[in-house]
């Protein structure tokens, strides 16, 4: 048998049967002998001279017993064959596999020339389609003998076998190569470096709302900043409050999620207020000497009632206001915001109608200077194409990111059983394709007092970060201990993790509400989405997909 890296794979099987990658990979380490060496899901990245991150995925790359480099790139289902050669048809558009084949071959093997100096290097590829029979070989933009379709399937070990010969020169480079491929996934690693590149360009590319937005001059200032997902409103709300603090103004940042101000208060300097709408009104009816009682039934809505006569003294007002996620505020609660600040006090008001995940009225701001930005710099064109397409979207999502991204994957479930072992599967694809636990985060499209998954603290062979629903002498809520982020797409709004399994996608009819909620929680992927979807739900969705 073989040798696999990463070596984890043999716990996926049981969980992964329908997966046609792994079958391929058990069929790989089976059928080769043990002076072979299997690398999977091997990713790769280089920065061209624009600064944009080039992405690029090898299904599988082999090392053979003298150090040549045999890549391979499986393409299941069916091809078409064109003019222009071999084309696959994804989501939103056909692809060259040939382009493919040759920039993955080309990409990686400039890598290695870096690595070996002057060490001499063989890399070869092959394309294995074991879905479709090529017509015409000659015509596929492929050396016909590096195609292994259906009419071969059976002969793809000793195919690479007469690539890779058993015997022949040894390469002085042979070292060289596996250390690479080994440092490449890190056992599953370049993708981390992918992570922290991928969240410095939405940063960068999402900051120019922060910039220009600041240079509108209106008075009263009152700037209402209507921005889809991605379009850089935090990196906006962030650049206002450290200006009002350099500029020696007092702000105060108020959101509805909990979640989103705790993250926002680490990321602001000292001197302003951070805090959600009912914290804010704890705050303000303790420090009046009317502490709200919690024991009491319905705290939240003492908390309004309090809110909706208090009366702030001159000296408290603030200086500048930013208000998150108004989409979910009400007009009463936009009232008691106004009356916390100075008569010339700066007011944003940021919002996206389509995080709009409480049905609230959309709000009247007179006299308010409107501003809107369509284009999502967060999640790659892959993510933007496919909710696009799949949601049907009122008004479509502008892509502005350069990156390509992975393409969305789906999985379906029958029952409740059947949805944790699919959601577990989806997590053995995000840490096969190189995520590191910390940086995937399972959301389920369902609140957390109707989600099968908040009484779990692990699923399959993973702990969970999870909300226990209870809550410390501060009134911080508790999270379990645990290695993978589990959270519904309520109180995730606001944030994002560099790959996503969207889990507990349910549905009869796609509303509005419905799609509201998959658009949250899928546009909080920067890299990786997967799609843990009932068979109902599918069959809603698939039509708009073909």
């Amino acid at each position: 048998m073989a040798k696999v890296y990463p070596d984890a794979w043999k716990a996926m099987l049981p969980l992964q049967v329908a997966s046609g990658e792994l079958q391929t990979l058990h069929e790989l380490a089976d059928g080769l002998p043990k002076n072979y060496t299997i690398y999977h899901g091997v990713h790769w990245t280089r920065i061209e001279k624009n600064n944009f991150a080039i992405f690029g995925e090898i299904d599988f790359a082999i090392v053979g017993p003298t150090g040549k480099l045999l890549l391979i790139e499986k393409k299941a289902g069916l091809l078409t064959e064109t003019a222009e050669g071999l084309k696959k048809t994804y989501s939103d558009k056909a692809k060259s596999v040939s382009f493919q084949l040759a920039r993955n071959t080309d990409a990686l093997h400039s890598r290695l020339r870096q690595i070996c100096g002057s060490d001499k290097t063989y890399i070869d590829s092959l394309l294995y389609c074991p879905h479709y029979t090529v017509k015409n070989p000659g015509s596929a933009g492929i050396d016909p003998s590096r195609i292994v379709d259906a009419s071969k399937a059976g002969q793809l070990i000793s195919i690479i076998q007469s690539i890779l010969p058993l015997e022949g020169e040894t390469l002085a480079a042979k070292s060289k190569i596996h250390a690479f491929l080994i440092d490449l996934l890190e056992l599953v690693p370049e993708v981390n470096a992918i992570v922290g590149q991928t969240g410095a360009l939405y940063t960068r590319l999402s900051g120019g709302l922060a910039e220009w937005a600041r240079k509108i001059d209106c008075q009263p200032f009152r700037l209402r900043v209507i921005g889809t997902a991605g379009s850089g409103k935090t990196q906006l709300a962030l650049a206002a409050f450290t200006q009002a603090i350099k500029e020696g103004r007092r702000p105060l940042y108020v959101c509805y999620n909990r979640p989103l101000a705790d993250h926002m208060a680490k990321l602001v300097p000292p001197g302003g207020q951070v805090s959600n709408y009912h914290q804010l009104g704890t705050l303000l009816c303790a420090t009046s000497g009317h502490a709200i009682d919690f024991h009491q039934p319905d705290p939240f809505k003492q908390i309004e009632t309090a809110m909706d006569h208090y009366q702030p003294a001159a000296s408290t007002l603030f200086d500048e206001l930013i208000v998150d996620e108004g989409q979910d505020f009400v007009k009463s609660w936009a009232n008691n915001l106004l009356r916390l600040i100075r008569p010339e006090a700066r007011a944003w008001w940021l919002e996206d109608p389509l995080q709009n995940l409480y049905n609230r009225e959309s709000l009247t701001l007179p006299g308010w200077v409107s501003l809107h930005s369509d284009t999502n710099f967060r999640s790659p064109r892959q993510i933007t194409h496919t909710l696009n397409q799949l949601l049907a979207l009122p008004q479509s999502m502008q892509s502005g990111s350069p990156l390509e991204g992975h393409e969305v994957e789906y999985l379906t479930y029958l029952n409740p059983q059947e949805l944790i072992t699919k959601t577990v599967t989806a997590i053995n694809k995000c840490i096969g394709a190189g995520f590191k636990r910390e940086h995937i985060c399972v959301l389920s499209l369902r609140g957390r007092e109707h989600s099968k998954l908040s009484a779990l603290t692990s699923i399959g062979p993973y702990s969970l970060c999870a909300p226990t629903g209870q809550y410390d002498l501060f009134g911080n809520p508790i999270f379990s201990q645990g290695d993978i982020l589990c959270d519904s797409v309520y109180r995730f709004k606001g944030r994002a993790s560099p790959c996503v399994v969207l889990t507990e996608i349910d549905f009869e009819r796609l509303d509005e509400s419905t799609q509201r909620r998959i658009f949250v929680g899928a546009t909080r992927a920067t890299i990786k989405l997967v799609m843990v979807m009932s068979d109902n739900a599918a069959k809603t969705l698939q039509p708009r997909l073909d």
